[in-house]
């Protein structure tokens, strides 16, 4: 007796969905980050407008005064959907774990003394709160965007602001003993230390911007480019004897700053191109939020560095960014 086995291959009627081959032009194999992203946004077939913003639908262009004849024109350079967007990001946090479990078997901050204790506690976990409110920000970009290529990664992005405050919020766990006083004290600086209501300012005026390209604008060239920028590279020095230890537990945020400045130097550089308007539009915000989060920056740039030099060369190297990205400042 013997056994053949044979195999056929069989054609598959069509390669990808229809709405997928009319943008690509015929019946074409799509990528999965395609087919989770191109033409996913609702269009029509509403039954009402909010009533809470009945001038507009659900999803409406309007909610921008930037025009695009095509909200898919800027794609996510990463590929990110559900499925990749995880998997990165799991890799990512065994890292921090990783990180997390070498500081905490050795005791590093334990060692690095009670002033430098304090002054971390002072001058580094306030910046849970503006993660917190990065958060909240990318989520409303979402809400109000149009176009899945920009919604979908910034509804990432939001996931990955709450992530950063949680990383923060575990150091200050470490340094307490896991008692939490530490995130109390620090609770208490971004409401009231001089140094932080600059900042605290900043993201509580973002909370009401309308216009959600103008909020994009103000979160990835003002807060993420200045006032994280300002924190995780610039105020390393503040940290003492902790300041390797503390770099290796935001190894995270380092990561993520290049990643993300990647896809949304992208959508800026591709909707500031569409039109003149546009281009105009979009470096009037840049300039407007890059120097308004320059002069918050500068009482925590003082508190960090002595002086204002901090966040005089994170809003530099923010505005050359900008002007990388075509628009004029």
């Amino acid at each position: 007796m013997s056994v053949q086995i044979k195999t056929i291959d069989l054609e598959p009627k069509r390669q990808t969905f229809g709405h997928i081959a009319r943008r690509l032009g015929g019946d074409k194999p799509a990528t999965r980050y395609q087919e989770a992203t191109l033409d996913v946004q609702a269009t029509a077939n509403f039954h009402y407008k909010p009533l809470w913003e009945p001038e507009y639908w659900l999803y409406d262009t309007r909610k921008t005064a930037v025009v695009m004849e095509d909200w898919y024109k800027p794609l996510d350079p990463r590929q990110f959907y559900y499925g990749t967007y995880n998997i990165a990001r799991a890799n990512m946090q065994q890292a921090v774990d990783r990180n997390f479990a070498f500081v905490e078997e050795r005791d590093l901050l334990g060692k690095a003394g009670e002033a430098v204790k304090a002054r971390l506690i002072s001058g580094l976990l306030p910046i849970r709160h503006l993660h917190w409110g990065s958060n909240m920000n990318m989520a409303e970009i979402c809400q109000r965007g149009y176009g899945t290529a920009v919604t979908a990664p910034c509804i990432f992005s939001a996931a990955d602001q709450l992530g950063m405050a949680q990383i923060v919020s575990r150091i200050g766990l470490v340094l307490d003993g896991q008692s939490g006083s530490s995130l109390d004290a620090a609770k208490e600086a971004w409401l009231t230390a001089p140094a932080w209501q600059g900042a605290r300012r900043l993201i509580e005026d973002s909370f009401v911007e309308r216009d959600w390209f103008r909020l994009f604008v103000a979160q990835t060239l003002g807060v993420n480019a200045v006032l994280l920028d300002l924190v995780y590279r610039h105020g390393e020095a503040a940290w003492g004897t902790a300041g390797l230890t503390v770099a290796m537990l935001t190894e995270f945020m380092a990561d993520w700053r290049a990643e993300e400045g990647k896809w949304s130097d992208v959508v800026v550089k591709t909707v500031a191109a569409e039109s003149p308007e546009n281009l105009a539009l979009v470096s009037q915000w840049a300039k407007e939020w890059i120097d308004r989060a320059e002069e918050a920056g500068r009482p925590l740039s003082v508190d960090l560095v002595g002086d204002e030099s901090a966040a005089t060369a994170a809003a530099d190297a923010a505005r050359t960014r900008a002007r990388g990205l075509g628009l004029t400042l």
